[in-house]
């Protein structure tokens, strides 16, 4: 992505955009835009030194996924070798969608 060096704070941060490039699952950055708008709309409620809600980051998602549906229904106990694969396959898919 384009970048400019200048002098001074800067206005906004891009640690969610510098995450996607890095390759951190859409569903982590999704729930983490979520959680900064709550924290946003927040502070413009908050006086200057009060405490607010520290978020887990191992708290379990809000949504199911489809990934994690898929996997239930597999039995690795009965896959042939190809076929775990391409259930590991087919289950990374679900996971960047």
């Amino acid at each position: 992505f384009m970048h400019a060096v200048k002098e001074g704070p800067a206005n906004q941060s891009y640690g969610l955009q510098v995450a996607a490039l890095a390759g951190v699952p859409k569903t982590v950055i999704k729930r983490a835009q979520q959680r900064l708008l709550q924290l946003e709309s927040q502070s413009a409620n908050t006086p200057a030194g009060e405490a607010v809600e520290q978020f887990s980051l191992f708290a379990p998602p809000a949504e199911d996924h489809p990934a994690l549906d898929a996997l239930k229904d597999i039995n690795p106990d009965e896959l042939t070798p190809r076929e775990a694969l391409d259930a590991l396959y087919r289950l990374r898919d679900l996971n960047n969608e």
